[in-house]
């Protein structure tokens, strides 16, 4: 009876630690309150302001949400505008000890993009590119884990295509301006650089057996691709 006892109470602790590990793996992201208030009064004091190329707040919020519970830390972001989508990625990165590298190729956009980055606190996070994407995806280094496209829609399938490589086994590829009309050439959101090319770039990566894609139209038309294997 003695030994059975000694079988259960042992059992138990065993059981407490997996429990107690599985709770300090869930709790691994860094929090910072100051800095989440610093962000959401930028955010609100600014809310409504976002007009020029950038996104809205429900995709911002869904990219926040995607890197949190992916915990990605390698972050691309394609089009900065004047910074957006960025402080909502930068935001999420800085919880999970990552960091965003992003570029715009407009010279007042990126100006503009980096104050809002240091008002709201999140310049540390932020390696901001004043560059022609065309080139700059091409060059850029990996590993990444998380990407966001949010520019000239004709070429979105060439960005695609240059990053795919760099991204890795479980990373996320975000597409902005999306929705299902694209495909076939029928149109969609207008956004950055009109939509020609959106159809058949959501053709192309939905033909992906690699990567498990779907479409959230809570805001801008937001496309959503998992990367589940190389080939």
């Amino acid at each position: 009876m003695k030994s059975l006892k000694i079988i259960g109470l042992t059992y138990c602790l065993l059981i407490s630690a997996a429990i107690f590990s599985e709770k300090l793996y869930g709790q691994n992201l860094k929090e910072n309150p100051a800095l989440d208030e610093k962000v959401k009064k930028f955010l609100s004091d600014h809310s409504g302001q976002w007009h020029d190329l950038n996104i809205p707040t429900a995709d911002g919020k869904s990219l926040y949400d995607l890197i949190i519970k992916g915990k990605y830390k390698n972050a691309l972001e394609i089009g900065t505008s004047t910074g957006h989508s960025g402080i909502y990625i930068a935001w999420a990165l800085a919880k999970t000890g990552g960091k965003l590298v992003t570029v715009e190729i407009d010279e007042a956009r990126h100006k503009t993009a980096l104050e809002n980055f240091r008002q709201a606190g999140l310049s540390e996070y932020i390696d901001a590119r004043l560059a022609d994407a065309h080139t700059f995806v091409k060059e850029v280094t990996g590993p990444i884990d998380f990407v966001f496209s949010d520019a000239d829609k004709d070429w979105y399938k060439n960005y695609f295509i240059a990053v795919d490589p760099k991204l890795k086994v479980g990373g996320c590829y975000t597409t902005h301006n999306i929705s299902d009309r694209s495909e076939g050439g029928r149109g969609g959101h207008a956004g950055r650089g009109g939509n020609g090319g959106s159809g058949d770039y959501l053709g192309y990566v939905k033909s992906l057996k690699n990567y498990e894609t779907t479409l959230n139209t809570s805001g801008g038309g937001l496309l959503i691709s998992f990367k589940k294997s190389e080939k």
